[in-house]
């Protein structure tokens, strides 16, 4: 085909995209319908223009339409890496972490359940071998990701819908192409009736497979970005080869998941690059992925639907029989799932509840595409399918995708606003009509400065400012209005506003590199996830979800385990050091809050009001400052080398925007702020490397603390040191049972304890012992103790502990001032240590 030709074509095609979009507004339609629609149009019209003779002037034309290297190999390899990357690039991984049990239920057990219910219905109703039955059901079963993703952005769909929905089209692709590879080999082969043993048996190998290249690929990339960290354009062009690189790995290379590789490289890489990009690569990077998947879920689109016309040309009276049996099957297959196993799941406490409006939204929202279209063409280019089986499984499956696309994507946003999902919750209103009357309020204030400056004649400025009092006026009524909502809900809606002023904080901090690019998504979605709790649960959501901010999550609880069992300490330093960041910025985003609540909250919502989130707000900092000192106290001076790195960062933002100001005054040239510029950026480079946190030399630091050993001299303490064991246990949790053999010693670095007899309880804390009696005693232990709050022990077993006991005076009144607090004899237990300190 004539190059010229070709590139006119794909010219006009990107014309037609411009100028779909425009128009999918103006109709009110998905983009991605107007774009099938379109392309249904141009494919047809090409087939007409070659069957009539009076137009043969447009034959070439026409002909290089219907001869466009058209694959589904080319959609496979070429366009859904970019979508599935991007789409993954672009969420929220920790949000969508709330609802995994239904995102994974869905993009999983779903295709099964499809796979299985849309294969058997066929075979009750056809002739059709039961292996082709199910092959058409692994094909129609997932959801396309462009087309859910564009229909569910472009309707005012609630986030944490549009979430599980984009979750589910992301990761179902994998299990439906893992299924479809199967069948179409088994029909291949002429394997009438399949066994699923061996369809399932494959399943391993594609997820872990995938997982694994996936992620080796981005970490590779994340090296080689760093490399080449002053060249934003290298980065960007290495993320671009990412998705392709991944993808044709895992299935050339091992033959697992090529979907998969994708998403876990775009995760790992969402995860890893802000923390080793600068703030404006990874910005951009983002841009230019986004208008890369614009222009590759576009085409995929129209081009899917080029083809539409020439599969369905011959189509018979009975295919619409087994297309509307399709339908059926696959409806009944999701609702299977969102009304019988999600919740089940939510019975059982596995699943947070997914309310019936999002049910119902999600069972139509099921949209096939491209992807459908795709592994349809697969199968009709396929030379060892039957011709029979080819023309069935082309019109069948393109059948129903246009069911979805026409029917269900069109109707989709009238479902939306039919279950008024699209419809602002009454605090939402009453915040809104309080907001805008606040609003209003500041731009007439700001609007009486300007006149004054600009002296502008009065009988303007009287005519504009009676239009514009008219609309503040009826701002005002509106929030008036809503008096008896904002009477009972204005603390709830302060809070929404406060958290909402709280991630704005952190964005801007971030932008000014005040805060880590590496623990940025970490602390936005925090701040995501208290709004949600807010707006949700009020006050009481609010507390709970700020406590959880800052609490031990199960991963440290796994790096405890590694570090006290295994000894591995690696991943408890990391997670750590990323507590400690994380702690910091959070006590200076909350400091930046009060203002907030001064200028704004005030006026909007109150007096009282304001006074009640300033005492949450100083509750939160108390939290914060707790666990701060916390950290402190365990590991002595890593949080002032974190403090120095925040402040040399700071003074090198500030000194870059004075630098700034100079030039925009025209003070310095060009050439000169260029080379200012260049020096902060390799001072930069050093200040945003964090400091290490080396447990071993923490622990050193904590052991010459104790006054217990402050007779020893630094060789003793060094060999002290090296004896001791580091173990962190969390809140609640037994450190020594009663009737055990007494083996070590604890010492409290940091926390606190709780020592439990038969008779009594008592507490001890940083500086102090306990586990001694029952050695000295040589009896089983009558104590239980438990830590009450997080505690850092330093562990000394019982060989070691008695060596020390015979050179330590302190230690020896140590051990007789305990027991004479615990009732003991302290005659008795003299005799005992005089005895074991010989």
């Amino acid at each position: 085909m004539d190059i010229i030709l070709i590139t006119t074509i794909i010219a006009a095609l990107f014309l037609v995209l411009g100028l779909a979009e425009p128009l999918a507004a103006k109709l009110r339609l998905p983009y991605i319908v107007i774009l099938a629609v379109l392309g249904i149009l141009i494919g047809a019209s090409a087939l007409l223009i070659l069957a009539i003779d009076y137009v043969d002037v447009l034959n070439p034309v026409a002909e290089a339409i219907l001869a466009l290297p058209i694959r589904s190999n080319v959609f496979l390899y070429v366009f859904l890496p970019t979508l599935v990357f991007q789409v993954t690039l672009g969420l929220n991984l920790r949000r969508m972490a709330d609802d995994w049990v239904p995102i994974l239920v869905m993009a999983v057990i779903a295709v099964l359940v499809a796979t299985l219910t849309v294969g058997y219905a066929l075979s009750w109703v056809t002739t059709l071998p039961l292996a082709v039955c199910l092959l058409i059901g692994s094909i129609i079963s997932t959801t396309d990701p462009s087309a859910v993703v564009g229909v569910f952005r472009s309707i005012s769909a609630p986030r944490r819908l549009a979430r599980m929905i984009e979750g589910e089209s992301l990761l179902n692709d994998a299990a439906a192409i893992a299924l479809f590879g199967v069948f179409i080999e088994l029909v291949m082969a002429g394997v009438p009736d399949p066994t699923f043993s061996s369809a399932l048996g494959r399943f391993p190998m594609l997820l872990f497979g995938g997982v694994l290249v996936g992620w080796v690929a981005a970490r590779v990339a994340v090296w080689l970005m760093t490399l080449v960290k002053s060249y934003e354009m290298a980065q960007i062009s290495i993320s671009v080869a990412l998705p392709y690189l991944a993808f044709i790995g895992a299935e050339q290379t091992i033959g697992a998941s090529g979907v998969i590789a994708v998403v876990v490289a775009a995760m790992t890489l969402q995860l890893s690059g802000p923390g080793r990009l600068p703030p404006s690569a990874w910005q951009n990077l983002r841009e230019v992925w986004d208008l890369l998947a614009h222009w590759a879920g576009a085409l995929i689109f129209i081009l899917a639907a080029l083809l539409i016309p020439r599969v369905m040309e011959d189509i018979r009276l009975t295919d619409f029989f087994l297309i509307c049996v399709v339908v059926v099957a696959a409806i009944v297959a999701r609702a299977i799932i969102l009304y019988g196993l999600l919740p089940m799941l939510t019975a059982l406490r596995l699943s947070p509840v997914v309310e019936q409006p999002y049910r119902v939204a999600m069972m139509w929202g099921g949209l096939r595409g491209a992807v459908t279209l795709a592994l349809a063409l697969a199968v009709t280019e396929s030379v060892y399918v039957p011709v029979d089986v080819k023309r069935v499984v082309g019109i069948v499956a393109t059948g129903f995708a246009l069911f979805t696309l026409l029917v269900q994507g069109t109707t989709l946003r009238w479902m939306i606003t039919w279950l008024r999902l699209d419809k602002l919750s009454p605090l939402d209103l009453a915040l809104s009509n309080q907001v805008i009357a606040v609003a209003l309020q500041t731009v007439r204030e700001d609007l009486a400065t300007t006149t004054e400056n600009y002296a502008l004649t009065h009988d303007t400025v009287r005519k504009e400012a009676k239009r514009f009092g008219a609309r503040l006026d009826d701002a005002v009524k509106a929030a008036e209005d809503n008096a008896e909502i904002l009477d009972r809900d204005r603390i709830t809606l302060g809070l929404i506003a406060l958290a909402g002023a709280e991630r704005d904080t952190i964005l801007r901090l971030f932008r000014e590199r005040t805060i880590s690019s590496r623990l940025s998504d970490r602390i936005l979605s925090e701040a995501d996830r208290l709004i949600e709790a807010a707006r949700n649960n009020g006050r009481t959501g609010y507390q709970r979800a700020a406590r959880r901010s800052i609490a031990y999550g199960p991963t440290f609880q796994l790096a405890l385990l590694l570090h006290n069992r295994l000894h591995i300490s690696v991943p408890l330093a990391l997670i750590t050091a990323d507590r400690f960041e994380l702690l910091i910025s959070q006590r200076l985003v909350l400091r930046d809050l009060h203002g907030f609540i001064d200028g704004r909250i005030r006026r909007i919502h109150g007096r009282r009001v304001a006074e009640l989130l300033h005492e949450l707000l100083n509750r939160r900092m108390e939290a914060v400052e707790k666990a701060l000192e916390g950290l402190r106290l365990q590991y002595p001076g890593y949080a002032e080398e974190l403090e120095r790195r925040f402040i040399r960062r700071t003074a090198l933002r500030l000194e870059e925007r004075e630098y700034d100001h100079l030039l925009h005054d025209g003070l310095i040239g060009e050439e000169l702020h260029t080379e200012l510029a260049q020096d902060i950026a390799k001072r930069r480079h050093s200040a945003e490397h964090r400091p290490k946190l080396d447990l071993a030399v923490q622990k050193a630091a904590l052991v010459r603390q104790f006054p217990l050993f402050s007779d020893m001299d630094d060789r003793a303490l060094r060999r002290l040191g090296r004896a001791l064991v580091t173990r962190y246990v969390n809140a609640g949790e037994i450190i020594m049972r009663r009737e055990n053999t007494a083996r070590s010693v604890f010492f409290i670095a940091s926390g606190a304890v709780e020592l439990e007899t038969a008779h009594q309880k008592w507490r001890l804390g940083r500086g102090e012992m306990f586990g001694q009696m029952a050695i000295l005693m040589q009896r089983p232990r009558r104590t239980e103790g438990r830590a009450i709050a997080p505690t850092t022990l330093l562990v000394l077993d019982e060989t070691r502990f008695l060596r020390l006991l015979r050179r330590s005076l302190p230690l020896q009144e140590a051990v007789l001032e305990s027991a004479a607090k615990r009732g003991i004899d302290p005659e008795l237990l003299e005799v005992v240590t005089q005895q074991a300190a010989e």
